[in-house]
């Protein structure tokens, strides 16, 4: 199993940190570095600065929203990052929520399988530099009936084929991602829940489009505290997991809610939400369960984390990504250097 690193959203107040978070990351060895956005800091300008001053690491964009931009534009993107720096960029791709997608680019949230997948062929086919056209419930192209020609991609990736992830948290979404997609991007995971929430769907899209498992990257986020105490390190991810579950996306349609229901947590995610929508943050962290945060971060010593790594890969995960929790630098540092420490400790290091 190899180890991926999470920087989040730039501008949180820990910018200069992430940089630095992310040199020590390549130093130890891992394997990616991925960058977020959603309204506010872009995904490819952070990852283009720390290509930039990093020597090997992988850089990886979770995620690239895909109503923020036209697909030829991501391929663009995709293209350019990958040739600056030496071919080590992967696409992370997902739709967002509806509330981004209407409120922050005017994009209607509908249909976001097939946008996906019609996005998915259009970024790829561009990428080749094959003459791009396309005519889909979603875009057509060229524009029938006007100037538009079948046009060819000028640059040329560093690579033939760029790793191309979905972020997926619903069981069609899921199946999709296994069926056209080099790897999922997967939050909250539970290793005890992993394989009926998650790879049970992946699998069988990967079959409908016969494909096995194998070279496809299971590639999970979870936050990583290092300490004696528990409770009180899972106590620091209550507001966290409390934002994702009541808040992020209306009664109707929060993807992360429904995810804590099929893991068994039907009354809780209920609780936190009508908590959390009722303006009580402070209501809604104090009900997320305990063991909700637990089974999701990797918490304690450097034994239990080894514990809980071999738990992850024996579930199916390849490249488990770290979100460092710390208040300095240094602290994040160390977590860093302990989920290193950890893995090998777990024998998973290649």
């Amino acid at each position: 199993m190899r180890l991926g690193i999470n920087l989040g959203y730039w501008g949180a107040g820990m910018d200069g940190d992430n940089l630095a978070v992310a040199q020590e990351a390549d130093r130890l060895g891992y394997d990616v570095c991925w960058a977020a956005e959603a309204y506010g800091s872009d995904a490819p300008t952070v990852l283009a600065w720390v290509a930039a001053q990093t020597e090997s690491i992988d850089v990886g964009s979770a995620i690239m929203q895909i109503p923020a931009r036209q697909p030829a534009m991501t391929a663009m993107t995709a293209a350019t990052l990958d040739s600056l720096s030496g071919g080590r960029f992967r696409l992370g791709l997902g739709v967002s929520g509806p509330q981004v997608s209407e409120g922050w680019y005017g994009v209607t949230f509908d249909k976001p399988l097939g946008r996906t997948r019609e996005y998915v062929e259009i970024v790829r086919k561009a990428m080749s530099r094959e003459r791009l056209t396309h005519d889909g419930e979603h875009w057509t192209l060229p524009l029938p009936g006007g100037p538009g020609k079948p046009i060819k991609l000028t640059v040329h990736p560093q690579r033939e084929h760029i790793p191309l992830y979905i972020a997926a948290i619903g069981p069609k979404n899921l199946e999709q991602t296994g069926e056209i997609a080099d790897g999922a991007l997967l939050i909250f995971p539970s290793a005890a829940h992993l394989e009926e929430t998650a790879l049970r769907h992946i699998r069988a899209g990967r079959e409908k489009a016969g494909l096995t498992m194998d070279g496809f990257d299971v590639c999970p986020t979870v936050p990583l505290a290092v300490g004696d105490d528990v409770n009180a390190l899972a106590d620091m991810f209550r507001p966290y997991t409390a934002l994702y579950v009541g808040g992020m996306g209306s009664r109707k349609q929060n993807f992360y809610n429904r995810l804590a229901q099929r893991m068994g947590y039907e009354k809780e995610a209920a609780e936190i939400q009508d908590a959390y929508l009722s303006g009580d943050k402070a209501g809604a962290a104090a009900a997320v369960p305990h063991r909700l945060i637990d089974d999701t971060t990797l918490l304690g010593s450097v034994e239990r984390i080894a514990d809980r790594m071999r738990a992850y890969a024996e579930a199916g995960v390849t490249t488990l990504t770290l979100a460092p929790a710390g208040f300095t630098l240094d602290e994040r540092i160390a977590a860093l250097r302990a989920g290193t420490e950890a893995l090998e400790r777990a024998g998973l290091v290649d």
